[in-house]
């Protein structure tokens, strides 16, 4: 398994695009006021030793020179002994509504940043338990399929939005139907699906889902997002909100009533989540007196440092960027002029 112990050093990358630009503009304005002395052509027949590709060479060493030490900063692992390791634990998928009616803010600040902040704190509690991902709309699918890598569930978190799923819609009994599917074939281990919805369900069969995933011994924990009075939904880069056919505004409200059969259902709790902690304490609780059993993980133990070889790339760069020079070298010049001369003989 490759990796890198300090990836923020890879940000150092984004100079490159830059430091060339600036090369290209500088050259720009070069050119420019050579031009104002004169004749280019005639200007490169007075100034013979001036080399036209050398610069160039050497400033592509320097950019080389740049990435690699940041690659370098960012110090590259390989992984080089796995061990199979047994962790107490659950499983637990986490089915996450990104619907347009999301963007309401009768949450502070969204339905979906609360969610997403919510879920964000889940994760951060768990410790030798599995996380999997699925988001939904009109459609769902496998965002992060179950794992223990939580630094790599954080990361898909941040990613998610309403613009993954184009089909509007909220399609919960594909979501549950998915997630049921999703976890390990492992025996006498707890799993939950926690479904995080403002309930506007729009689509058929998330009852017998539910039932489903019940029938295999899943819990379902529902996690209503939003306020029964409901809000706007916002429309992204314009300061209007969705308006319908005869032009009002659309107002998203909590489906209580359906989170809570659901969760019924389910054998799970329902918890509306709002501008508090009740839901995060209430969820975090729950997760806690499930039956936890082995979990079979792999993991690297051991990793090797493989900045060594960078580094002597960096140095043959610095020390090619020494050898080349500028100009061009009176002594190459004369033994071409030497070999001409042998060649006419």
């Amino acid at each position: 398994m490759f990796r890198f112990e300090e990836p923020a050093y890879l940000y150092l990358l984004l100079l490159i695009p830059l430091l060339v630009l600036f090369y290209l503009y500088s050259n720009y304005k070069k050119r420019k006021a050579l031009q104002t002395f004169g004749d280019p052509e005639l200007m490169s027949q007075l100034m013979p030793n001036v080399s036209k590709y050398r610069p160039d060479t050497k400033y592509c060493i320097m950019l080389c020179v740049i990435g690699l030490f940041s690659v370098l900063l960012a110090r590259p692992q390989f992984g080089t002994k796995a061990e199979n390791v047994k962790r107490n634990g659950v499983e637990i998928i986490i089915a996450l509504d990104i619907s347009n009616s999301m963007y309401a803010r009768d949450v502070k600040p969204s339905r979906l940043e609360r969610a997403k902040m919510l879920v964000s704190q889940l994760v951060d509690q768990l410790d030798n338990d599995k996380v999997g991902f699925i988001v939904f709309a009109g459609d769902a699918f496998t965002q992060l399929p179950i794992t223990s890598d939580f630094v790599s569930a954080k990361m898909f978190l941040d990613n998610i939005s309403p613009a993954l799923i184009q089909r509007q819609g909220t399609a919960i009994g594909t979501a549950v139907d998915m997630a049921t599917h999703s976890f390990t074939p492992q025996k006498g281990i707890g799993r939950a699906i926690i479904l995080i919805t403002d309930g506007e369900n729009h689509e058929p069969g998330a009852e017998d889902a539910v039932k489903e995933a019940r029938k295999k011994g899943i819990e379902v924990c529902v996690l209503g997002v939003g306020m029964p009075d409901g809000g706007p939904i916002p429309l992204l880069g314009r300061s209007d909100f969705l308006r319908d056919g005869q032009g009002n505004v659309v107002v998203t409200r909590l489906d209580e009533n359906m989170c809570r059969q659901l969760a019924q259902l389910g054998k799970g709790i329902y918890v509306r989540v709002d501008n508090t902690d009740v839901a995060q304490k209430a969820i975090d609780s729950e997760i806690d007196k499930m039956a936890k059993a082995d979990i079979n993980s792999k993991v690297f133990s051991e990793y090797n440092e493989q900045f060594q070889a960078i580094a002597w790339l960096i140095l043959l760069l610095l020390v090619a960027d020494l050898l080349i020079l500028e100009y061009k070298n009176p002594m190459f010049k004369n033994i071409r002029l030497f070999s001409n001369k042998l060649i006419k003989r």
